[in-house]
C-alpha cells in the first residue's frame, strides 16, 4: 500500500503528521514519532512573547538599568512558563534534524509582524525543512475592521516569505467574515499550506479565588467537522496545500479528511492520551479500509470527495443545515 503523500513541497511516507505539541519536547519522543510511522511532526511552538521578552531583557542589560525596559518586560508572561527560550530553541532544532530523517517543521506562534523575520530566518539556518506559523490572535479592539485584521495577517506572512527560503505553512482559526477569500488572499500572497484550524482554548473562572485562569481541554472526533467541511470547499480552488488539525483522533478521521483533499492530517490530543505509538493503530486502519476499497494509494483518494468532486456540492454549505435540524427526531 503507497502511503505517500506530498506536503510543502516534501515527498512524505505518510500523510500522518504530529502537530506541535509537548511530544516534541525531547529528542526520544521525537525518534519514536519516526519509528511509529509519522511522515513528518511539527515542533513546539516557539511564542512570540518569548522573543520580545529576550530582546527586552537584553536591552535591559546593555542599558544600564533603564526603568522602561524594566517596566516593558513585567507585562510578560512568567518565563517559567516556557520550556526553553529562543536559543534553546533553536538548538533543538539542530537537535532533531541530527536524529531523525523525516522532515523537521518548526512552529512560531504569535500575533504581529514583530521579530519573527529573525527568528524564521535563524530557524531555517538551524535545519528547519519548513515552518509553520501558528497566527493566535483574538480582535478585540472595536474601532479595527476586519479588513485591517486580514492585512496583518497578510503582512505577516509577507514578511516572513522574504526573510526565508523554506516553504511556510499559515495554521489558521475559522473567524474570517469570508474564509474561501480570505484563503484565496493568503494563497495568492506565497503561502504554501494552510493548516485548519486553529484551536482557540478558552478561558475559565476560579470561582474560589476569583481568578481567571487556563483550561485546556483536548478535542474530540467532533472538532474534525469544521476543517473537513472547508478543506473539501478550498480543495482544487486555492493552489496552497491543505493540513487538516483538530479533533482527528482514529483512521477513520484521517480517511475522511485525505478523502475531501486534505495533503496531510494532523494528531495531538489522541497521541497525548494514548501515547505516540498509537500512530501505528492509526495507519494500520487506514491500510485496512483501502485494502477492502481496492485503492492502491493515498494520492488516489486524496480529494475525491472534495466539494467540486462531489455529486451534491450543496451538501458541504447551507442544505446539509437545513436537512440536519429538519431530520433531528426528539428522543421523547
Amino acid at each position: 500500500m503507497d502511503l505517500r503523500t506530498s506536503y510543502l513541497g516534501m515527498k512524505l511516507r505518510s500523510p500522518l503528521v504530529v502537530s506541535a505539541s509537548p511530544l516534541s519536547e525531547k529528542i526520544d519522543n521525537i525518534k519514536r514519532i519516526e519509528d511509529c510511522g509519522a511522515g513528518a511532526f511539527v515542533i513546539y511552538s516557539l511564542f512570540e512573547e518569548q522573543i520580545k521578552f529576550e530582546q527586552l531583557e537584553l536591552h535591559h542589560h546593555t542599558t544600564y538599568g533603564s526603568e522602561l525596559s524594566a517596566e516593558a518586560m513585567s507585562y510578560f508572561p512568567e518565563q517559567d512558563n516556557y520550556k526553553l527560550g529562543p536559543e534553546e530553541y533553536l538548538e533543538h532544532i539542530r537537535k532533531a534534524k541530527e536524529a531523525v530523517d523525516i522532515p523537521v517543521i518548526a512552529s512560531l506562534n504569535g500575533s504581529t509582524v514583530g521579530g519573527w523575520t529573525d527568528y524564521a530566518k535563524k530557524m531555517e539556518e538551524a535545519g528547519a525543512d519548513a515552518l509553520e506559523l501558528n497566527i493566535y490572535h483574538i480582535p478585540t479592539d472595536i474601532n479595527k475592521t476586519g479588513t485591517e485584521e486580514e492585512i496583518t495577517y497578510l503582512e505577516i506572512l509577507r514578511a516572513v516569505k522574504e526573510s526565508i527560503k523554506i516553504p511556510v505553512a499559515l495554521k489558521l482559526s475559522p473567524f474570517f467574515s469570508n474564509m474561501a477569500n480570505m484563503a484565496k488572499k493568503l494563497d495568492d500572497g506565497g503561502a504554501d499550506a494552510l493548516v485548519l484550524f486553529n484551536r482557540f482554548y478558552q478561558p475559565d473562572i476560579d470561582l474560589e479565588n476569583m481568578e481567571v485562569i487556563p483550561n485546556l481541554i483536548l478535542s474530540n472526533s467532533a472538532s474534525m467537522r469544521l476543517p473537513m467541511r472547508w478543506i473539501a470547499i478550498l480543495k482544487g480552488r486555492i493552489e496552497a496545500d491543505l493540513a487538516a488539525t483538530g479533533g482527528i483522533h482514529t483512521g477513520e478521521d484521517a480517511i475522511k479528511m485525505l478523502l475531501v483533499g486534505a495533503n496531510v492530517t494532523m494528531f495531538c490530543s489522541v497521541l497525548l492520551k494514548n501515547g505516540i505509538s498509537y500512530l501505528k493503530s492509526i495507519e494500520k486502519d487506514i491500510i485496512n479500509w483501502m485494502s477492502v476499497r481496492e485503492y492502491e494509494s493515498v494520492a488516489q483518494m486524496t480529494g475525491s470527495m472534495s466539494q467540486k468532486k462531489v455529486s451534491d456540492p450543496s451538501a458541504f454549505e447551507r442544505a446539509q443545515y437545513m436537512k440536519a435540524l429538519t431530520k433531528y427526531k426528539l428522543g421523547y
